[in-house]
């Protein structure tokens, strides 16, 4: 069975956590609205991507 020799640093574990932060959500404005959303996904606020409308919305 596999057991570690020495104990694991601090620095050296931490140096292995460093990518576990959790990173802001990028949002981008409407182009059509104005309302924030995600980049390359259809506005769930007025169903518009790119100039046109792809989804209808219920108002």
């Amino acid at each position: 069975m596999a057991v570690p020799k020495k104990r694991t640093s601090r620095t050296r574990r931490d140096k292995r956590r460093s990518h576990d932060a959790l990173k802001p959500i990028n949002l981008v404005e409407c182009e059509n609205c104005g309302a924030m959303t995600k980049p390359h996904r259809v506005c769930p606020e007025c169903g518009y991507y790119k100039g046109r409308i792809v989804k209808a919305v219920e108002e």
